[in-house]
């Protein structure tokens, strides 16, 4: 049986701002039936702390990087879960990451250096009791998990690391006055170590310690080898590429199937798709929408640059005039939000906006609207696409990361074919998009096309069946080098 300890900032459903949390949420049993056992590290939020109630304690710190903290043990559902409890860092509203007004914590160098140190312990021999072949950090709040290992371990057996970014653009850099407060040895201060661009870089140090790296798409690791999507990087994955490989998020069916989600008004399967329309009615309703004969695209996402927000934005008069009504749900950058209200106050009855987040309608907007467009300029794997397939909302996405990887576009010789999945489009440009948005209504106009792009979406497996046996040999691979 293999050991892994898995680091995160957050997990679902404790605490969740993105997709990062559905993944480590989903870890521990999509590993599990290849010989694989999965301990969760997460930090002490107070959302967290509530949700153990008593946690058995099972090693204290007096100074953890300044603070005194404790380690305690529950579990997540059937699955082992640690909990890095820390008043002094983790115990404060607002959002894991930031205040109630989004400021970043001044000090979040410290609380994720926190996390890396507690991750290297554990996995380096801190518990007698406890044995772990595998740290595997996710993204920059763990990375350091990887560093810590590499300049200051604990002892000289230690696990072998991972690294998945699951997006480059969040990298973790800091001021190099930290640096004297991290506990590492002074030759770590350099290029080939945790220095970056004259600061200190989380992520940047994780990936350049890491034993293997991950990314969550295929498509993405090859793309953050180039300057417009490595976010300065690029140098150090070309050098690492080796050791660097994509492997797709998956989607838990337990959560996200039509045939068994309760917050649909009506539920269905590909073979009676026509349940859809009593969920279409619902959305219509939630977002003043007047019924019409063109498809209902739907967007649910964060309302940024990254995205592609900004030029979809200048598109809604093209959606409209196409015959189509769009249904938003998201919150992001203020300017941007008041661009969306404006064209719903523009277009009444066409164009309804919901700013902010609500679980139980994104599920909803999945299994009633038409479409889900996602015009984002990169994409490291997505999780709206995976969701839209599996309900039978028609992807419409930019041709990046793992969009590319997951939808199969439907030209004239994939539907020919009866194998295309939804609207690739090439460049996020406001031209690229109204073409999609085009050939998306022109589609819609082809009842049998259209629900065999549904039927072709809903058949695709996307679980994380296939994901977790690559997870799993992935270890298995860096725990047979290291035993050799």
């Amino acid at each position: 049986m293999t050991e892994v300890l898995s680091v995160a900032s957050e997990v679902f459903p404790l605490v969740k701002t993105g997709g990062l949390a559905d993944v480590a949420g989903a870890l521990p049993a999509a590993v599990a039936p290849h010989g694989v056992t999965m301990t969760t590290l997460v930090p002490g939020y107070p959302a967290i702390r509530a949700a153990l109630g008593d946690a058995r304690p099972l090693h204290r710190y007096d100074n953890l990087l300044g603070v005194e903290a404790q380690l305690l043990e529950s579990r997540l559902g059937s699955f082992p879960l640690l909990v890095l409890d820390a008043p002094a860092l983790f115990q404060r509203s607002g959002g894991p990451y930031g205040d109630s007004h989004g400021v970043d914590w001044t000090d979040n160098w410290r609380r994720f250096a926190a996390l890396g140190r507690a991750a290297a312990d554990l996995a380096s021999g801190l518990l007698s009791d406890r044995h772990y072949d595998i740290l595997h950090a996710h993204d920059w709040q763990a990375a350091m998990g990887a560093a810590y290992l590499s300049y200051a371990p604990l002892s000289a057996r230690r696990a072998a690391s991972v690294v998945t970014v699951h997006n480059i653009a969040f990298q973790g850099r800091f001021d190099r006055a930290i640096f004297d407060f991290l506990g590492l040895p002074p030759h770590a201060y350099a290029v080939e170590g945790v220095e970056y661009y004259g600061g200190v870089g989380f992520l940047k140090a994780g990936l350049y310690t890491a034993d293997a790296i991950t990314t969550v798409s295929p498509t993405y690791a090859r793309e953050i080898r180039m300057p417009e999507f490595g976010m300065g990087l690029q140098g150090l994955i070309a050098t690492r590429q080796d050791i660097v490989s994509g492997i797709v998020n998956g989607i838990d069916p337990a959560i996200w199937n039509p045939q068994t989600d309760t917050d649909l008004v009506k539920r269905y399967t590909s073979a009676t798709l026509a349940n859809r329309k009593t969920n279409k009615t619902a959305v219509e309703a939630g977002f003043n929408l007047s019924p019409g004969d063109g498809p209902l695209f739907t967007v649910v996402s964060r309302i940024t640059w990254q995205k592609g927000m900004d030029v979809l934005a200048g598109q809604l008069d093209v959606l409209v005039a196409a015959g189509a009504r769009l249904a938003l749900l998201g919150t992001g950058e203020a300017a941007l939000e008041a661009q969306y209200r404006a064209a719903a106050a523009r277009h009444p009855g066409r164009i309804g906006v919901a700013i902010g987040y609500n679980e139980k309608i994104s599920h909803l907007l999945q299994g009633g609207a038409d479409a889900i467009l996602i015009p984002s300029r990169f994409e490291p794997c997505g999780l709206t696409q995976l969701y839209g397939l599996a309900y039978g909302c028609v992807p419409v996405a930019s041709r990046t990361g793992g969009l590319a990887d997951t939808i199969v576009d439907a030209n004239e010789a994939a539907v020919t074919a009866g194998v295309a999945t939804g609207i690739l489009f090439d460049g996020v440009t406001g031209e690229r998009i109204g073409d999609a948005i085009n050939r998306t209504v022109a589609l819609y106009g082809q009842p049998a096309v259209w629900r065999s792009l549904q039927r072709q979406g809903m058949k695709a497996d996307f679980s994380w069946q296939r994901s977790g046996a690559r997870y799993a040999a992935l270890y298995q691979g860096l725990l047979a080098r290291a035993q050799a």
